[in-house]
């Protein structure tokens, strides 16, 4: 009986000893991980782990991990820039933030486009999105890094300087919804628009679900993406215990096979087998912006588009523009496509000037007949004797409304008109004017309106007219 007794309790001893204790933990997620339903009840089969999430937007998270034992979110790098990422981190699973565009769209895009084409097309109406909330969603706010990163040119990681809000302009005048769940919002309108942007594996799921018209084809900007390496982050120390049981289990080779078939996220393994869609090549990954302003930026600009902005072009016709001088004014024009182009629902104002208005013409962007329309104005060969700056930038500050922005192109001196005090005498409001100088034109007059009005001088002399008015429609 006695030796019976020992049996008994040496099972009891290697039961207990085998059987994981119990865990329960608060973790705070990215939505989109709400997927992982099936996954997380195997892991706390296995593991004896349980983790009770809550799911809130990536960047929305990153402002307060209080209250929560571990963060599950789309990556660590907001946290990163705040100082408050948790000393323990492992990546779980990864997915790049792409399109997804329906098929009969996606020749609008070109055969490999890249975030400067989605804008482009966005820009002048051809190309209707929806995309997930920058305000809370690491999806929405990894979209503004892409345009942003490829207008800069730099092929680096975007600084405050870099980020213009004119050129995010074309990418949002497109944009239909900006909202926490994208695809869900997509799904209720995909008669409405051409497109989404989100992780790969949300699009690969949305094609999968049956919820869609037609299925979306995914689409890697081939200037970089930004990824998504889904780090487990440990909040509270207490829990490391629970915490390396749950990341060795999600890293195991049956787990991210699991992961990869049902999540369709690409495993952190490169052993792992995956489905055919998750080997395709995602190109380069993106520089992440390694300062907070950058981010607080990109909100700036992208809480400021919409309709309603208005641009005054005040170009100098007169006849010692003629030759080499117009034809650079016309090239600047000309240029006015991709980022720094003229963009769906702003009105843009043309006013021909030499020794008095010759030409006045408001245009609403809708489309690209309209652009063509701007164009044939700037190509009229109507040169006139005589140039009165003052007075042509005085009719033009009078047909301001709104959010307006002047730009004043002039080779010559003023000899017709007012005179630059006269013109400065009269109050002219908030509406910053930006003059182009090139030629005789005088700097110091110039500059004494621009300073006035909270605008700036740009000299083309010292760079080229195309890059000056690219350099002067950013937002103030």
């Amino acid at each position: 009986m006695r030796i019976l007794a020992a049996v008994v309790l040496l099972l009891l001893a290697a039961c207990t000893a085998s059987t994981p204790e119990p865990v329960r933990l608060k973790v705070v997620a990215s939505p989109e991980l709400a997927d992982l339903g099936p996954v997380l009840a195997e892991l706390k089969r296995a593991t004896g782990v349980e983790l009770a999430v809550e799911h809130r937007g990536t960047v929305e998270a990153s402002r307060s991990l209080a209250g929560f034992d571990l963060a599950w979110l789309s990556t660590n790098r907001f946290l990163r820039l705040r100082g408050a990422e948790p000393a323990l981190s492992s990546s779980i699973m990864t997915s790049p933030v792409v399109l997804g565009v329906k098929p009969g769209k996606r020749a609008v895009l070109g055969e490999k486009p890249t975030w400067a084409d989605v804008a482009d097309r966005a820009a002048v109406g051809e190309f209707r999105y929806g995309m997930a909330d920058p305000q809370v969603s690491g999806g929405g706010m990894a979209a503004l890094i892409g345009v942003a990163t490829a207008a800069a040119g730099t092929g680096a990681a975007l600084r405050p300087e870099d980020v213009s809000c004119d050129r995010l302009q074309g990418f949002l005048a497109g944009r239909v919804f900006d909202v926490p769940d994208p695809i869900s919002e997509y799904t209720r309108r995909q008669s409405d628009v051409d497109g989404v942007v989100a992780h790969e594996s949300e699009l690969l799921a949305l094609n999968a679900s049956g919820r869609v018209s037609e299925p979306l084809e995914i689409v890697y900007p081939r200037d970089g993406i930004v990824l998504s390496d889904y780090p487990l982050m440990l909040v509270d120390p207490a829990h490391r215990a629970a915490y390396d049981r749950v990341v060795e289990w999600l890293r195991s080779p049956a787990a991210q096979r699991m992961i990869a078939e049902r999540t369709w996220r690409r495993p952190v393994d490169p052993a792992t087998p995956r489905d055919e869609k998750l080997r395709t090549g995602i190109g380069t990954a993106l520089y992440f912006p390694d300062t907070q302003q950058v981010l607080d930026r990109l909100l700036v600009f992208h809480d400021r588009a919409g309709d309603g902005r208005q641009v005054i072009f005040v170009l100098d016709y007169s006849t010692s523009m003629r030759g080499p001088r117009i034809a650079a004014l016309r090239e600047a024009f000309a240029s006015l496509n991709g980022f720094d182009r003229f963009y769906t629902g702003e009105t843009v104002t043309i006013v021909r000037f030499a020794g008095s208005v010759l030409e006045e013409r408001s245009i609403t962007v809708r489309g690209r007949p309209d652009l063509d329309a701007l164009l044939a104005v700037v190509a009229s060969d109507d040169l006139r004797d005589n140039t009165a700056i003052w007075a042509a930038l005085d009719h033009a500050l009078r047909l301001a409304r709104g959010e307006t922005t002047v730009v004043l192109m002039t080779d010559g001196e003023n000899n017709a008109g007012p005179s630059v005090d006269e013109f400065l005498r009269v109050g002219r409001g908030e509406v910053p004017v930006y003059p182009v100088r090139f030629g005789e034109a005088s700097v110091a007059e110039l500059d004494r309106v621009a300073q006035a009005s909270g605008g700036r001088l740009v000299d083309a002399g010292a760079k080229s007219l195309l890059e000056a008015v690219r350099e002067i429609r950013g937002c103030r």
